[in-house]
């Protein structure tokens, strides 16, 4: 989850299995304690789903981001999205400049997620793909920031015409 915030809002600790319950005391202490109910185990899986539904989504929408740029069609992305799928460019333009200084963090999610899958489930690959785009944004910010200014562009578009 997110840091403690001010205002004493702290992270999520999610556990599960038979002695969950037993750690619910936590909560008396001031932790956002959740139940997970299923096995030992259920509550790393549901991290995982959770992440990599969340981060695989910023990691589509950067990568068409930057594709759709590059091909000279980032406006009409953006017009598309705006008509078909409101809620998706409103992410976007919150996750994308946000995801580009965390990228390099998030290679090794994306692996561990490539992992949980399995390496014969089919959509383990599509997490090692994103590893390695997120490796390479990690690069490019700390370098030439070519595509991270791209998504930053995008972003930004995507606030400019909302105003």
């Amino acid at each position: 989850g997110f840091p403690p915030q001010p205002g004493g809002k702290s992270p999520a600790f999610y556990l599960s299995g038979e002695y969950a319950g037993d750690l619910a005391v936590l909560k008396d202490l001031g932790l956002d304690v959740r139940i997970v109910e299923g096995p030992v185990g259920a509550a790393s899986a549901l991290k995982m789903s959770y992440a990599g539904i969340v981060k695989g989504l910023a990691g589509i929408g950067s990568a068409m981001v930057v594709a759709a740029t590059k091909a000279g069609a980032a406006d009409a992305l953006r017009d598309e999205l705006a008509l078909s799928q409101p809620a998706v460019l409103a992410r976007l333009e919150v996750a994308l400049p946000d995801m580009i200084p965390k990228a390099y963090r998030w290679v090794a999610e994306m692996r561990e997620i490539s992992g949980f899958l399995g390496p014969d489930h089919p959509a383990s690959q599509i997490y090692e793909g994103f590893a390695r785009w997120f490796e390479h944004l990690a690069s490019d910010a700390n370098g030439e920031a070519v595509d991270a200014a791209l998504l930053k562009a995008f972003a930004a578009r995507v606030a400019q015409k909302k105003a």
